[in-house]
């Protein structure tokens, strides 16, 4: 088994004074980079996906835009690739399945933002294509919701998603289990 760490949208959009503020989006930066330290340190394969909005309308991550960047905590080395996307699924028109099966890598670690698009469809996704799939839920953050007259806190959304990767699709663990097992 080979496994790669996935980093999905750790970008600057998404911190405070951002367009999109995510609560928690710093605490999982911080998660997110030992995760980052961990790979470097074993010479284990890192991937960085950057959502680019090309939708008209769009207000965030917009292509050139230093909200559009990763987070500096995370800044991507010269032989770390960086996967542009324009979707929730960061495997939908981009190269991040090939990418993936070019290092021989069976097995992923997954986290960024949010639990409730990126991170689910994402997730979802890598599953599908046959990859053992563990989600770091610290090194992840949702935003609050709504239907209806209905306003879901952030951190129930978060849990939600969680518990329902966690049914199926993946192994969702924190960050130092996941560490430990390295």
């Amino acid at each position: 088994m080979t496994i790669g760490l996935v980093l999905i949208d750790i970008q600057n959009d998404y911190f405070p004074g951002g367009p999109m503020a995510v609560a928690g989006a710093t605490a999982a930066c911080c998660k997110a980079a030992l995760l980052l330290d961990a790979f470097r340190a074993r010479g284990l394969p890192v991937l960085h996906v950057r959502h680019l909005s090309v939708r008209p309308g769009a207000t965030f991550f917009l292509p050139g835009t230093d909200g559009a960047e990763i987070h500096s905590d995370l800044r991507p080395r010269g032989d770390e690739p960086v996967i542009d996307k324009h979707y929730p699924n960061s495997f939908r028109d981009t190269p991040l399945d090939q990418q993936l099966r070019q290092r021989g890598i069976d097995a992923v670690v997954l986290a960024g933002m949010m639990s409730q698009m990126c991170i689910d469809a994402t997730t979802r996704a890598a599953f599908d294509l046959g990859y053992r799939c563990q989600v770091a839920h610290d090194a992840c953050a949702a935003a609050s919701v709504s239907f209806g007259d209905v306003v879901v806190p952030h951190d129930q959304v978060h849990a939600a998603f969680m518990g329902a990767l966690a049914a199926v699709y993946a192994q969702v663990r924190p960050t130092a289990e996941i560490l430990n097992d390295l």
